[in-house]
């Protein structure tokens, strides 16, 4: 680390701690904390402590520096330091990237918008009746971009409107109605915004899987594969099982049809002998 003889000690000694945890660890993220308060973000790395994921909060200087000493040793940890911009942690831990993506993913919530950020999605406002009173807000509404008007003493929306466009600056006008209608446009949280596991680099887009989703293809393919292998009778461990239940039906079957009695199918003949008996009597009295 550059200038080391005129930095603190103590500041030293927390970069190589940092460092030395990186490299003892398989997993290390970089994290987004714009816009968490900090009572929210208190809260949040306690509870992701708990789970065994604890964050480094620093300065990003400090951060960039236990970096850049860790990838001495790990040159897969190199691309990370693109991702240490603005408020940014670090979490180094076990566990699982996509896991982790999903765990942070549920630190978000939504949250209004104040007016001068940017929209991170398209911001649209459904059609439909309001909360308010007929009478100047509907001028203001007007004013502000949104399709409001008076229909049957209410104040309604006419059609869905894109207020915002992804990309598109919030105004402090349109911040403001947007609160008043209970439509909260942004997310506060954690934002995972790179990983390294090992020497596998992953950037957030590739983590942001449906694992429910996942399970569920990956069982519906099993089940698939299952019966595939039961109709071919491919022989597994899944299908053995039912290949020989299948064959044991079978048997049966033909061993009823041919009139072999065996212990299971003595039943079956003597139930078809009389119901054949019956027929015969039937058609004797007739």
């Amino acid at each position: 680390m550059p200038g080391r003889g005129s930095v603190a000690p103590e500041k030293i000694a927390r970069v190589d701690a940092l460092s030395s945890t990186v490299l003892h660890r398989p997993l290390t993220a970089v994290v987004g904390l714009r816009g968490v308060p900090a009572s929210a973000l208190q809260t949040m790395r306690r509870e992701l402590r708990a789970r065994g994921h604890p964050i480094t909060v620093a300065t990003n200087s400090a951060l960039r520096h236990a970096l850049e000493k860790a990838a001495t040793e790990r040159p897969s940890l190199r691309p990370l330091l693109d991702h240490v911009v603005d408020q940014t942690a670090l979490l180094a831990a076990e566990g699982n990237p996509f896991s982790l993506y999903q765990e942070l993913l549920r630190t978000r919530s939504p949250t209004p918008a104040r007016g001068g950020e940017v929209a991170p999605n398209d911001i649209l406002v459904p059609a439909g009746t309001t909360n308010f009173k007929p009478g100047p807000i509907v001028g203001e509404l007007q004013h502000a971009g949104f399709p409001a008007a008076i229909e049957k003493g209410k104040v309604v929306l006419k059609k869905d409107t894109v207020i915002v466009k992804a990309g598109g600056t919030i105004s402090r006008e349109v911040a403001g109605m947007l609160t008043r209608l209970e439509i909260f446009p942004l997310e506060v949280g954690l934002n995972l915004r790179a990983v390294v596991e090992g020497t596998t680099f992953y950037p957030p887009e590739v983590l942001a899987v449906d694992l429910d989703a996942q399970r569920a293809e990956l069982a519906r393919a099993a089940h698939t594969a299952l019966g595939l292998a039961v109709e071919i009778a491919y022989p597994t461990t899944a299908s053995l099982p039912l290949l020989v239940a299948k064959a044991h039906r079978r048997a049966l079957g033909v061993a009823i049809a041919a009139g072999y009695p065996t212990k299971e199918t003595i039943a079956p003949l003597f139930a078809r002998a009389m119901r054949e008996a019956a027929a015969v009597g039937q058609l004797m009295g007739h």
